[in-house]
């Protein structure tokens, strides 16, 4: 029995030092090893959302991709965007004040990934959307909503040059 269970407990060790040959790093592109991130333009009258979006999108692209930024002149490949829109909607409202219990928030942008040294477009979204949510009973404020947004946003945007590319 003692020596069944060591046979059963060396076969657990060895299938589990093995793997199943899954790697946990993301399929980026190799060939690219920096990139320039252009401030996005925006065509909403808020103001910042441009900033807050490129400032997003460079700390996202330093924490989960291999890329290094770089200044324009020297980089790889180039991304630069436009804030489309910025669209509120109200879900549902509190029965005595009449205030929004929720805000949604569409933000539309569009984006393109471009090889600064063959030229070539990698990835070009002419328009894509993001969803992000605030709620103003508990304090939130649209900035705040927006921040959220702008994170998400750059997250997205770094996974779709991941699976597009």
């Amino acid at each position: 029995m003692a020596r069944s269970l060591v046979v059963m407990f060396g076969g657990l060790c060895l299938v589990l030092s093995v793997g199943c040959g899954y790697s946990t790093s993301r399929p980026f592109s190799t060939d690219i090893q920096t990139m320039h991130v252009e401030m996005f333009q925006s065509k909403e009258f808020r103001r910042e959302l441009e900033f807050r979006l490129t400032e997003a999108l460079i700390k996202r692209i330093e924490m989960d991709t291999p890329y290094r930024i770089a200044p324009p002149d020297t980089a790889d490949a180039l991304l630069s965007g436009e804030i489309l829109a910025v669209e509120n909607r109200t879900f549902g409202s509190d029965f005595e004040t009449d205030l929004p219990l929720e805000i949604g928030s569409m933000v539309i942008v569009r984006f393109r990934l471009k090889d600064m040294r063959t030229g070539e477009i990698l990835v070009d979204r002419p328009r894509f959307v993001y969803q992000a949510s605030y709620i103003p009973p508990a304090g939130e404020t649209f900035t705040q909503g927006m921040t959220r947004a702008m994170d998400g946003l750059a997250e997205a945007i770094v996974e779709s040059m991941e699976t597009e590319w």
